[in-house]
């Protein structure tokens, strides 16, 4: 194991003591205050717009509407003037898309003058018939335009249907919020052409380009500072309306504008998980061979914009059966455009798939992970490729024995403890393995200290931490020496963190620019009069000396070399990408969540009594912040499963929870016991450290695990989340 596999989170002290600078908390002279009024209505036009009163309230510095909106040059490129196909162009014109969509940007010089000018406008609006209810709108289901992952057939087509043992179901997600604790936010001003955002984002490089297009000016030009993170889930990979909202105000008043967004509006302006509806057909043999498998789904998106995720995909290869057919459709709604949210597509995928495999299994009369392992795929038949590695069998035997699997019976309700019945669960979880063309400068200076850049950020899961931990393990420089400069433009470019992508792409770069960092300290070192004799091949570097392996007297510290060569830094910037062998396999993580519940029959109150995820991630880079990583994904999972729906009144399309009181997420009282397993072993081929992704794939299969423990415990099947109270207590029989 590393030296550095258990090092504490490097950023974890500027956190607690709030010395961290998070995107709203830049110290800006002069900056001005604005926030956004949105519509009240989910669809029509503004008939009209009073802003009078508003623009005459004191400390006023503008009102902005489509009335006198400066409009941006990229968005003379929309198709139409309802800028259908493309994100939401705020201000464009008097069309209203959804509720809550912003109307105007009031900014003031104070927090409170904005507050209130911005209740003082008034609008009115010419209503149309709007649509937010997917149930209600299934029939205008459609394709995405040019996507080839809308269908797809191996084997017979819906081949399950001529098996011994058919299953047939219907689950159901509703929509999810992000809700991270830290509010969307940005600080935006102009230099001229020149706009600097200090914005929450979760892609500094997207944030530029797509800031770039709408205001038709280059990517380069667009400095974007976004180092720390309060969570994000996934809101942070759109460059949202309010953004552009406060850019057009910053160059519209020449001064720096600061625009953070109420919790109401995290609920209705920058993406949610989408409502999906799904059926599942299973077939086998009396034996519990799977020998057709077919993943249909239907999912919300906006009516001015496809979104599409990867809902059936886990479906097509997780297990091994000849026939699998999924096919996957979205429906336009009058809402804002959904967005990608932990574990996108295949957390909501799971939740169908592991449900029916679980039903089929006690139709069956087998042990869920038995009938599991019957059908355990050696080979992804997707992309009729080999696995890169695959220990998902011992995910299973670990999360077996530690969350107790032998106490569970197959026959529903045969466990007690006391007064409460007890059930079991588990489900499985996958999610692929990425890896971008990444960039990291390493420098040596003249005081020992290497510094690693990159312009990625952040948003929790300790991305500064893993690259100190891989800089420490190639250089062999403590870690207390090791600066990580990150989060913003200017630096080597860094990839998008999402995706579970970024230990895969930012830690195989600053690996691969560590050693060529090191070879070129000690190419120069060989130069020097005390190993100009010594052959390259024999010299190391080693606690921040370039030393002979032969003879341990001849060395020559790092430090001694810059002066030599008068040299204040030694540095390399270097681009990491995935290798060509790499595409001969396939390449995934894998997990296994298990959950024990206990259900109370007179109340139908369910209790978590002790959670345990099992993840084959490769090389566990740092236990701390991977278990950390583990522990969040399947709280998230948890609230999923038992807690979350963003509830709309469809009478008026606008939501009736949205707040923390109304909208229930998981806190630490909710579950007694949660547990943590790694597999820990290197993957040989996904990048130079063996690692595999854990972001998405620490939540996809939490849902369905809980489901099938209150099955197991009750009976009762609910296939419509989240499992609440009052869909178990009718039929649990004391």
């Amino acid at each position: 194991m590393s030296k550095t596999s258990n090092i504490n989170r490097v950023d974890g002290f500027a956190k607690v003591t709030g010395s961290a600078t998070y995107s709203a908390e830049y110290k800006t002279p002069g900056v001005a205050y604005a926030c956004l009024v949105g519509s009240t209505i989910a669809k029509g036009r503004i008939k009209s717009i009073d802003t009078k009163k508003a623009e005459w309230a004191p400390g006023v510095l503008a009102v902005i509407t489509h009335l006198n909106v400066d409009k941006p040059a990229g968005y003379q490129k929309a198709k139409d003037k309802h800028n259908f196909g493309q994100p939401l162009q705020v201000f464009k014109d008097d069309t209203i898309l959804y509720y809550d969509q912003p109307i105007a940007l009031v900014i003031a010089d104070t927090f409170e003058r904005m507050q209130y000018a911005a209740s003082l406008i008034k609008a009115q609006y010419l209503k149309e018939d709007h649509s937010t209810d997917l149930n209600k709108a299934k029939d205008k289901e459609k394709k995405k335009e040019g996507d080839k992952g809308n269908d797809y057939h191996r084997g017979v087509e819906d081949g399950y249907k001529n098996a011994e043992v058919i299953l047939e179901e219907e689950y159901t997600i509703p929509t999810e919020v992000h809700n991270p604790m830290e509010l969307a936010n940005i600080i935006a001003k102009w230099d001229g052409n020149k706009p600097t955002l200090y914005t929450k984002s979760q892609g500094v490089e997207g944030t530029r380009k797509s800031v770039g297009e709408v205001f038709g000016i280059p990517a380069a030009d667009v400095a974007v500072n976004s180092e720390y993170l309060g969570g994000a889930f996934g809101m942070g990979l759109h460059t949202w309306p309010y953004e552009i909202a406060a850019l057009i105000g910053a160059k519209k008043l020449n001064r720096a504008v600061k625009l953070v967004l109420h919790r109401e509006q995290m609920f209705t302006n920058v993406g949610f998980r989408p409502y999906t509806i799904q059926k599942m057909g299973l077939g086998a043999t009396k034996e519990g061979k799977l020998t057709g498998l077919t993943h249909e789904a239907v999912a919300m998106t906006s009516s001015y914009e496809d979104f599409m995720e990867g809902t059936v995909n886990m479906s097509r290869f997780i297990y091994d059966c000849a026939n699998v057919s999924t096919r996957y459709r979205i429906v336009p709604l009058d809402t804002c455009t959904p967005i990608w949210m932990r574990g996108p597509g295949e957390a909501t995928g799971s939740f169908a798939l592991e449900s029916a495999m679980d039903e089929l299994a006690h139709k069956l009369n087998m042990d869920p992970i038995e009938f599991r392992k019957l059908n355990y795929a050696e080979k992804d038949l997707e992309q009729n490729k080999p696995w890169s590695s695959k220990y998902l069998l011992e995910c299973y035997e670990g999360g077996m024995e530690r969350i107790g699997w032998k106490n569970r019976k197959n026959k529903p309700g045969s466990v007690r403890e006391g007064e409460w019945l007890v059930g079991y669960g588990m489900g499985t979880g996958t999610f692929g393995c990425y890896r971008s063309p990444t960039s990291v400068k390493a420098k040596f200076l003249t005081n020992g200290t290497l510094v690693l850049q990159c312009s990625v950020n952040d948003m929790g899961p300790g991305t500064a931490t893993m690259m100190t931990a891989i800089g420490a393990d190639v250089t062999g420089v403590s870690t207390e020496n090791i600066i990580i400069e990150m989060g913003k433009s200017g630096l080597a470019k860094g990839p998008t963190q999402g995706g579970s992508a970024t230990t895969s792409s930012v830690g195989s770069a600053v690996n691969d620019s560590c050693q060529l960092l090191v070879k070129k300290a000690i190419e120069l070192a060989s130069k020097t009069d005390v190993l100009k004799n010594i052959p390259i091949a024999d010299l190391a570097f080693i606690n921040g000396s370039v030393t002979s392996k032969k003879d341990s007297l001849k060395s020559i510290s790092l430090v001694e070399v810059l002066n030599a060569n008068k040299l204040e830094e030694l540095a390399i910037e270097n681009q990491s990408k995935a290798t060509e062998e790499a595409k001969k396999y396939s390449i995934y993580s894998f997990s296994v969540h298990f959950v024990k519940v206990l259900i109370n029959p007179n109340l139908g109150k369910i209790r978590l009594a002790h959670v345990v995820s099992c993840a084959d991630i490769g090389t566990v880079i740092n236990q701390k912040t991977s278990a950390g990583q583990m522990f969040g994904g399947a709280v998230g999972g948890i609230g999923m499963g038992l807690m979350e729906s963003l509830e709309i009144d469809h009478r008026f399309g606008r939501p009736i929870n949205n707040n923390f009181a109304d909208y229930h997420v998981p806190v630490n009282a909710d579950i007694e016991k949660q547990e943590v397993f790694f597999v820990n072993k290197k993957d040989p081929i996904s990048n130079p450290m063996g690692t595999k992704g854990l972001g998405e794939t620490a939540l996809v299969g939490m849902a369905p695990a809980i489901a099938n423990a209150v099955f197991n415990a009750t009976g009762k099947r609910v296939r419509d989340l989240p499992i609440t109270l009052d869909k178990i207590i009718e039929t649990v029989k004391v």
